[in-house]
């Protein structure tokens, strides 16, 4: 038996400041799936991330999801540990969030350590974020989606300030820590490598959705020609 999906779009129109983004929405998202959205800037990406966010949040049960939104919302005055350590903050008491706020406990340092170590930001966590480079922050706010954990994670362009050429290992660390994924993406090959199934959005509709096996680079470039 075919196991139900976790969400379903059926014929929906997405808006943004009350103005259609996407038409004629059919869409749904499977347990394990890692689906890449790909398109222009202003395509519709984000918008679609924060509907299917809206959705999972919505369900019951609703899956324990981690997000890492394009502008990551990290607290620039506090540390990295701290902005990690955030990552599992509703799993705790405010009183023990104070505590860990004031005078971290070593067991919570050990907790964060291999995450932090995991994004390259190794002897950095007592660094302020608001000192960190752009490229730094970025991987600070995978480190707390990675210390959260979850069913799925939501990532809207999650390697964007990155050195390349390190990108591809922090998506791998995403993947081994989450069973469902959808990322919004701007490199069609990067899409391929970590993507099980693309969806392609071009001018309000989507007009690719389909397993990554059965892509060529050439028809995902398409999508950004003019």
């Amino acid at each position: 038996m075919t196991a139900a999906p976790l969400l379903r779009f059926e014929g929906e129109t997405l808006s943004w400041d009350g103005a259609a983004v996407l038409e004629g929405l059919n869409l749904s998202l499977a347990r394990g799936e890692r689906l890449v959205l790909l398109g222009r800037s202003g395509s519709g990406k984000s918008t679609l991330l924060n509907a299917i966010r809206l959705k999972l949040e919505a369900a019951r049960p609703a899956p324990r999801l981690a997000l890492v939104p394009q502008d990551p919302g990290l607290v620039p005055q506090l540390s990295v540990f701290h902005n990690v350590w955030m990552g599992g903050l509703d799993d705790h008491s405010a009183a023990y969030g104070l505590r860990v706020l004031l005078h971290p406990p070593a067991r919570e340092r050990a907790r964060v350590a291999p995450f932090v170590e995991r994004v390259g930001l190794a002897g950095l966590e007592r660094r302020r974020v608001a000192a960190l480079s752009g490229g730094q922050r970025q991987r600070t706010a995978l480190a707390r989606a990675l210390m959260r954990g979850g069913d799925a994670l939501i990532a809207d362009e999650p390697v964007s300030a990155v050195d390349p050429r390190q990108s591809g290992d922090l998506l791998d660390a995403l993947a081994q820590r989450f069973p469902t994924m959808v990322l919004a993406l701007h490199d069609p090959e990067r899409a391929l490598a970590i993507g099980t199934r693309i969806i392609g959005i071009r001018g309000g509709h989507v007009t690719l959705d389909r397993p990554t096996r059965d892509l060529t680079p050439s028809e995902l470039h398409a999508l950004y020609a003019a």
